[in-house]
């Protein structure tokens, strides 16, 4: 189930956004202007993101650039959405770094469209193969391969394995980690998350230890544990 994130000041527009995408059954977090924004990206990547161009503290084009520039969120897809008509708008946003761009008005089975449609193209760009340090996974095969042995993993084992390999040496919150592997973000089952780490360094052996425990965060995955972190 894919996170959206809405960065949108006009609420009308902003629940009509929240309301389509959840109906959808896309899981929905909105903000009204950029520090809001700012603050969620910290904690959670979202699968994509919808953002206006005229916020109330920072515009739009600012705002993709800056995701561009950090590697944290450079790869993840963005919609701008904006009552600006000129096509030199149109191209200044996607020359910033946008995937797309929307003009107001528009209909909800276009915004829905211009959504899927992104989304399927996003996940086709992924690689087939992933290497972390002595950890491969092959997706084409769905297979592990941890210091040159094949590994078994349950279907969930292998989408927390393929989700932190995806973010690198990027914290991912026990929360990011229910949403994205789990499609929920009720809090009070992030002890399956630990249980998961927990066996899947089990199985990976001596290179489990590439997994690392961010006390009081969550996990990351790099090519070698980090010195004074739990592994």
């Amino acid at each position: 189930m894919a996170l959206i994130y809405i960065v949108e000041d006009d609420a009308g527009i902003r629940e009509i956004e929240t309301i389509a995408l959840k109906n959808s059954n896309y899981m929905v977090q909105a903000f009204d202007r950029a520090s809001s924004f700012y603050a969620k990206l910290d904690e959670i990547l979202p699968d994509l993101i919808l953002l206006d161009i005229m916020l109330p503290d920072e515009d739009g084009y600012r705002i993709v650039r800056k995701l561009r520039s950090d590697p944290k969120t450079r790869r993840v897809p963005v919609i701008m959405i904006t009552a600006k008509t000129a096509e030199i708008d149109m191209v200044k946003g996607l020359d910033d770094g946008a995937d797309d761009y929307i003009k107001k008005p528009f209909s909800v089975m276009e915004l829905l469209s211009r959504v899927r449609a992104l989304l399927r193209r996003t996940e086709q760009d992924e690689p087939d193969q992933l290497l972390v340090g002595d950890i491969m996974l092959d997706n084409e095969k769905h297979m592990v391969i941890s210091g040159g042995r094949g590994i078994e993993l349950t279907l969930k084992e292998y989408e927390l394995l393929r989700y932190l390999m995806l973010n690198e040496d990027v914290v991912l919150t026990r929360e990011s980690i229910m949403r994205s592997v789990w499609g929920t973000d009720f809090e009070g089952e992030s002890r399956t998350v630990d249980m998961h780490i927990k066996t899947l360094r089990q199985k990976l052996g001596d290179h489990g230890r590439q997994i690392r425990t961010i006390r009081g965060v969550g996990y990351s995955i790099g090519k070698e544990a980090e010195p004074g972190v739990n592994a």
